[in-house]
């Protein structure tokens, strides 16, 4: 139940942050519907699913920079919706029919493996050396400074994405990206991995001519 417990913390931890110094992401599986209906899109909703409405944000706004800067007509979700907004199917379907979209971009975790161990934190010393009556001899003093120990955590992430047909509503497009993470337990959030993440995810979007 302790091991359970401690896994979950970890988790919730990596969740809320969606890790820091993050390598960048590998695309490891990809399926293309032949000549999706519709494709390529022009207008397409950007939806993050994460249990942190931030990280969703995050993410939603560096994918929609990226395909905006190319001329396509993309909007976040997070963009139409606060913190108590139910991410319900309903709530996307509306937003759909709102924005008159033609595909959404679903992102959502698929997978994470997490370990943790205790680790020295910063250790330094220093030395104070003074002369004395004696012919090469000296006095040393050295004192240590030691930071607690804090806890780091080292994991795989995997983040999966889903073009849907908003006329069939059926998946057209998916990929899996992979991610290794390292970060100390009290780090302050990295917000490059959102970057990264985005620049996978379109990179491969465009180049499989699902957008224009």
């Amino acid at each position: 139940m302790r091991q359970r417990a401690v896994t979950r913390v970890l988790a919730g931890a990596f969740l809320a942050i969606l890790a820091a110094c993050s390598s960048t992401p590998q695309v490891s599986r990809v399926e293309t519907q032949d000549k999706p209906t519709g494709a390529p899109y022009d207008r397409v909703l950007v939806i993050a699913l994460f249990e942190s409405f931030d990280s969703r944000r995050y993410l939603e706004k560096e994918i929609v920079k990226i395909l905006s800067a190319r001329g396509v007509n993309a909007v976040a979700s997070t963009s139409l919706m606060d913190t108590r907004t139910p991410a319900t199917r309903e709530t996307f379907l509306a937003m759909v029919e709102e924005l008159d979209s033609e595909a959404v971009l679903v992102t959502q975790l698929a997978s994470l493996e997490t370990t943790a161990k205790m680790k020295d934190m910063n250790p330094e010393v220093t030395y104070n050396v003074r002369p004395t009556w004696y012919f090469n001899v000296w006095s040393v003093d050295q004192t240590e400074y030691v930071e607690p120990k804090g806890l780091q955590l080292k994991g795989k992430l995997v983040i999966a994405s889903q073009l849907y047909s908003a006329k069939t509503r059926e998946p057209v497009w998916a990929i899996e990206a992979k991610s290794k993470l390292k970060v100390n337990y009290d780090q302050f959030r990295d917000y490059s991995i959102f970057v990264k993440e985005a620049e996978a995810v379109t990179r491969r979007l465009i180049s499989d001519g699902m957008v224009r």
